[in-house]
């Protein structure tokens, strides 16, 4: 490793390549480098990925199923949503059927549903969408159902989030995205989605979720209006949980997309509200994520629909090992004024893992490998 003229960065580096934990402090800091010392944390970081998970990228061939935009949040980084009444659309249990179709045509191993909160829906249209993809691909796996999801459905079912799982889970369901997390700090909740779950209600559901054997991926949507120690407690939060329960697969951060949203276009009086990240931040996030979290989580995802495909291609070369799925059809981030398209195809995917001399492989949810090119 190249010495620095920083010796607190050179001391916090050297426990992280020593496999000692570090603080959370020590992890804000990090996130705080400026210039040179950003590509001294990446060339760490990716240090830890080579001896974590070696030369291989992998990625997911998944069909992306946003069965509603209606929803009643109203978060402030939300451009896809739409208000009840306000002409959103709803999926038919028979068009989710007609997606999973499709899905195992091309050959995907996943199908990821997710939407709104929606209030016209009640828990019997979320266990029939879930039959209904198994009745049409019964080898699929069903990652689908934010916490915030299942938290909305288990009150408006009047039942337990515990018991809301266990019907899930019966009905199909294979794993949790990790996704309705945000910051996991109240404070930047209250002005970035206010009427969301907390930060205690989505640890509840995540941590019923790994009780239940129900796995989930982690995310974390960064660069609005949140600073470099939220984004540290936030990965030191997931790190808890993790120990704890050992139920994420990966973990994810989220560059804010601004263009199209409330907050951004909006902002409350007297809030500054960023234009999103920059390129060397976004690096910098998913080195710090690596170097965070060693030991106890092993995968670390780049979205190339929020970086674009050049720049997830440069943090595979910063402690990422996963580029995440081809999606086919992604809504969300294409509403918020995202760029780069609603799908990647498999030979995309491939093209970019091989672009930085890494070995691509096709995986499955939960990271158990489908096809891999021989190394070179």
């Amino acid at each position: 490793m190249v010495r620095t003229d920083n010796s607190s960065l050179d001391r916090i580096l050297g426990k992280c390549l020593k496999g000692q934990e570090i603080t959370c402090e020590e992890g804000a800091s990090l996130l705080q480098a400026r210039g040179l010392d950003v590509w001294i944390i990446a060339q760490a970081a990716d240090e830890l990925r080579r001896r974590t998970v070696g030369d291989r990228v992998t990625y997911v061939k998944n069909r992306n199923v946003n069965f509603t935009n209606v929803c009643t949040m109203q978060c402030g980084f939300c451009a896809f949503s739409v208000l009840p009444g306000r002409g959103g659309y709803t999926m038919s249990v028979e068009q989710v059927k007609e997606e999973a179709s499709t899905a195992k045509k091309q050959g995907c191993t996943e199908v990821c549903l997710q939407g709104g909160i929606n209030p016209a829906l009640d828990y019997r249209y979320y266990l029939d969408i879930c039959k209904a993809v198994k009745d049409v691909a019964p080898d699929i796996h069903i990652h689908a159902f934010s916490p915030m999801e299942i938290k909305a459905m288990a009150d408006k079912w009047g039942v337990s989030v515990e018991y809301c799982l266990d019907a899930l889970k019966d009905a199909g369901l294979g794993s949790i995205p990790g996704t309705a997390a945000e910051i996991l700090d109240d404070g930047i909740r209250r002005v970035l989605c206010p009427k969301k779950i907390s930060t205690g209600e989505w640890v509840s559901v995540v941590k019923a979720a790994h009780k239940k054997g129900i796995p989930t991926t982690a995310t974390m949507m960064y660069g609005h209006i949140e600073d470099e120690t939220h984004r540290a407690r936030h990965l030191d939060l997931i790190r808890s949980i993790q120990k704890e329960t050992g139920g994420f697969t990966e973990f994810i951060p989220l560059s804010f997309i601004h263009y199209n949203t409330r907050i951004y276009r909006h902002p409350p009086d007297g809030l500054a509200v960023r234009q999103g990240t920059t390129g060397l931040e976004d690096i910098k996030v998913h080195a710090v994520s690596r170097l965070m979290l060693a030991g106890a989580i092993d995968h670390i995802q780049v979205s190339w629909p929020k970086l674009g495909p050049k720049l997830a291609q440069m943090c595979l070369d910063a402690g990422c090992d996963d580029l995440g799925g081809t999606l086919f059809s992604e809504k969300i981030t294409s509403s918020a004024g995202g760029g780069w398209g609603q799908s990647l195809s498999e030979t995309d995917i491939r093209d970019l893992i091989l672009g930085v001399g890494r070995v691509p492989a096709e995986r499955d949810t939960i990271y158990r490998i489908v096809d891999e090119l021989e190394a070179f």
